[in-house]
């Protein structure tokens, strides 16, 4: 009987290849449902597949949504602090008393009281909600960041020139209200801001809606922390110690986090203090008000529950700086002649080598051993500097020579002048010349730093090898190593440093504490208060107190990361020059230095602010947990502040390598392809020698190195990797590392106030009737 068989020229189609891996499916199919040993004797794991997966995702991205909501209905309700809204005016016309007349009389239902601290308490049963509202003087910057700090939402209000009936009718007009919506989308860009008039009970009744059903943005640094706005300060003179007291505050204790008598908290503008115990009085300004005579006379009538105390055992100190050891100081005495000339003579006898013949002692000391290590480099080329310009000598030793160049109309300032004749002797009287003088050389040194960057010239006077001997030179800025922890000044052994700073962070952040649970009216016991900042104080200005976390009352190195504002003074402005900081919560005043914001362990010092980029300020601060803001303030001789910089804090890390750089250089001529002599970098031939070993740059990209002097007189023949033209000019780039001064000032003078209206307060005095047209933000 016939069979068939199958031919040899049959078409067989190649496999599918799965990869080096096989397939789930084909896996299945080999197993046929055979289970190892060892998946029999422990649970299997579920993978979660794609739908689960994202089934999973909009389960989390719900419970978040249903939490922020949940967050946004239970605000100022009767187990939560009030909604705190602060009222600022923008204009000196504008009265925060009758926009506050005018929202406590926008339901005839609303309870309204007021604290000692001119706070104003609303509580509205229609809506099931209580607000407090804040006016922090007019005009007075400070009172009115403190404000910010702590409120919910902000109330700005505007006023058009004048207030008569025909302003007030004119901005109620759409083209009008267009126009000033367009102003504020520029203030706040990105911000939720909302336009809305107030003349009438109605629009006050629509205003407080708009309040308490409006989206919040939560604030991170303030979440994250326990705080609360003074409504009630007594200060008790303590007898056992002289010019000290005890404070207390009380407030609604706000935030995600409880406080415990034990940690510690700082009061804006006073400093960091210990707190003996935490009390719970009544609530003086409830939801719903009980018939009674007087809120301050019930809450002393209740008994004040005890919610924390503090333990001297767990008790946070209030060391802020480190105390170093004697015994490493290193004050170890300097040797005798005798003794340092025995170890010159010992060293030269321990470093000879064979070298080639005509090599001189310097070139020697370059060349490799076997074992891959240097030998014979000198240490003052090494050395260090914890001063920008401390130990650099000869008259020639500032790195930015003044420009003799006039100066172009770009960095002149701009103002408005009124046509009408201006009086010149009196115009000059009022003029400051040293102040014109100064900010002029400043203009001048910033263009030319910009023109022409860390070029500076090489001093006749003062050999090279002198002048920079505390700068080294580096094959790659990125690549070659530096020591963090080389030359250190005395500051650095004062402030703290974590081995993993990150990991401190998230434990600090992580960790639970007992005591007062927030929304909760508090009263917070400050001990050794110094007296004079009870008597110095602004009674209608606002008092903010933060709780801290653990270790950010301890000193260490800031780095901030910074933006020059838009609308400040473009001025330049110089690396160590003192400015005023307003870090998260706390504000001081501090020198800081510039670097640039790049990738790296090694950042180039900038020695201008400069407002087309930014820039990392480095400087000496009590430890801030980012996220937080970073407002920077410009002081100038009559006190005022002007707003110069924003940012956000980068990093606490005293590791942060700042270097400055200076380039000097020198112009070719005898060229010959890659060949040429270089001159007016240096003036004499133990310069050229002994830079010869740091690489050359050209503005064109050549890159080369000095081959041997020529002559006495500071010529050298230099080569390079290809040909150069006479155009070309030829560079060598020098870095020192540089630190940050300790100039941290904790006490800043408040500025004087921008306006101040006559007759208005923080506190809210009996207005006459009449209506008035505010405009709110």
């Amino acid at each position: 009987m016939h069979s068939h068989r199958a031919s040899n020229l049959k078409q067989q189609n190649k496999q599918h290849k799965t990869g080096r891996h096989k397939s789930n499916r084909s896996l299945d199919n080999i197993s046929k449902g055979k289970v190892q040993l060892k998946a029999l004797t422990r649970r299997k794991q579920h993978e979660p597949k794609r739908h689960e997966r994202r089934l999973l995702a909009r389960q989390l991205r719900d419970n978040k949504r249903q939490e922020a909501l949940q967050r946004g209905r239970w605000r100022g309700t009767a187990d939560t602090p009030p909604l705190l809204v602060a009222v600022v005016a923008l204009h000196q016309a504008a009265a925060a008393q009758s926009a506050l007349r005018l929202l406590t009389a926008a339901d005839p239902d609303v309870t309204v009281t007021r604290s000692e601290q001119g706070v104003t308490h609303i509580s509205v049963p229609r809506l099931k909600k209580r607000m407090a509202l804040l006016c922090p003087p007019a005009g007075d910057l400070y009172a009115v960041l403190d404000a910010a700090k702590v409120a919910d939402a902000v109330l700005f209000l505007l006023a058009p020139d004048g207030a008569d009936e025909a302003g007030t009718r004119l901005l109620r007009q759409s083209e009008a209200k267009k126009a000033i919506q367009k102003q504020l989308e520029r203030w706040f860009a990105g911000r939720d801001c909302r336009l809305q008039a107030l003349s009438a009970p109605s629009d006050a009744a629509a205003l407080l809606h708009h309040l308490s059903s409006g989206r919040l943005r939560p604030v991170t640094f303030r979440e994250r922390r326990p705080h609360l706005l003074a409504e009630r300060l007594e200060f008790t003179p303590d007898p056992q110690q002289a010019g000290y007291g005890t404070l207390s505050v009380s407030g609604y204790l706000r935030g995600r986090r409880p406080l415990s008598a034990s940690r510690l908290v700082h009061v804006s503008g006073w400093g960091d203090f210990q707190m003996s115990e935490i009390t719970a009085p009544s609530d003086p300004h409830p939801l719903t008000v009980r018939r009674r005579p007087d809120a301050d006379q019930a809450m002393t009538e209740a008994g004040e529950t005890v919610l924390s105390r503090a333990d001297p055992a767990t008790q946070e100190s209030l060391q802020s700086e480190n105390v170093p050891d004697d015994d490493m100081d290193g004050d170890d005495p300097w040797p005798e002649d005798d003794a340092l000339r025995d170890a010159e003579t010992l060293n030269k006898v321990a470093r000879k080598k064979r070298v080639p013949k005509g090599m001189s002692e310097y070139q020697a000391a370059w060349i490799i051993d076997s074992d891959g290590e240097e030998v014979g480099a000198s240490d003052s080329d090494d050395g260090m500097s914890c001063d920008e310009e401390g130990g650099e000598a000869g008259p020639a030793a500032a790195d930015e020579p003044a420009s003799d160049g006039e100066e172009t109309g770009d960095a002149a300032e701009t103002a408005t002048v009124s046509e009408a004749p201006v009086d010149d002797d009196k115009y000059d009287r009022d003029m400051d010349m040293d102040e014109e003088e100064a900010t002029l050389k400043r203009i001048k040194e910033a263009r030319e730093d910009e023109m022409f960057p860390d070029e500076i010239d090489t001093p006749k006077e003062v050999p090279a090898r002198v002048r920079f001997q505390k700068y080294r030179g580096l094959a790659s800025f990125r690549g070659s190593s530096w020591d963090p922890k080389e030359n250190l000044p005395a500051e650095y052994a004062r402030c703290f440093q974590f081995a993993n700073f990150e990991r401190t962070r998230r434990q600090a952040l992580k960790e639970e504490t007992d005591g007062a649970q927030p929304g909760q009216y508090v009263t917070v016991k400050l001990v050794s208060v110094p007296s004079h900042l009870w008597l110095s104080r602004d009674p209608a200005a606002p008092l903010v107190l933060f709780g801290l976390l653990a270790h950010e009352q301890k000193m260490s190195v800031i780095n901030c990361v910074l933006q020059r504002h838009s609308a400040g003074h473009q001025r330049p402005i110089r690396a160590k020059e003192r400015l005023i900081f307003h870090v998260g919560f706390r504000r001081f005043g501090a020198a800081p230095i510039f670097s640039q914001h790049t990738n790296g362990d090694k950042h180039k010092m900038e020695r201008f602010f400069r407002a087309d980029q930014a820039v990392v300020a480095t400087f000496f601060a009590p430890i801030t947990y980012g996220p937080a803001p970073v407002l920077v303030l410009h002081e100038d001789r009559e006190g005022n502040q002007d707003l110069v910089a924003t940012g956000s804090i980068l990093s606490v890390n005293p590791d942060r390598i700042v270097t400055k750089r200076v380039v000097l250089s020198g112009h070719p001529f005898k060229i010959n392809k890659r060949s040429a002599v270089a001159r007016y970098m240096f003036f004499n031939r133990e310069d050229i020698l002994w830079f010869k070993p740091i690489e050359l740059k050209t503005k064109y990209g050549r890159r080369g190195n000095i081959k041997e002097p020529l002559g006495t007189h500071g010529h050298m023949k230099v080569v390079f990797n290809g040909p150069i033209n006479s155009q070309d000019t030829i560079l060598l780039n020098l870095y020192k590392r540089v630190f940050p001064k300790w100039t941290y000032d904790p006490h800043v003078a408040a500025p004087a106030a921008l306006y101040r209206p006559g007759g208005e307060t923080g506190a809210l005095p009996a207005l006459p009737e009449g209506d008035e047209d505010e405009d709110m933000e």
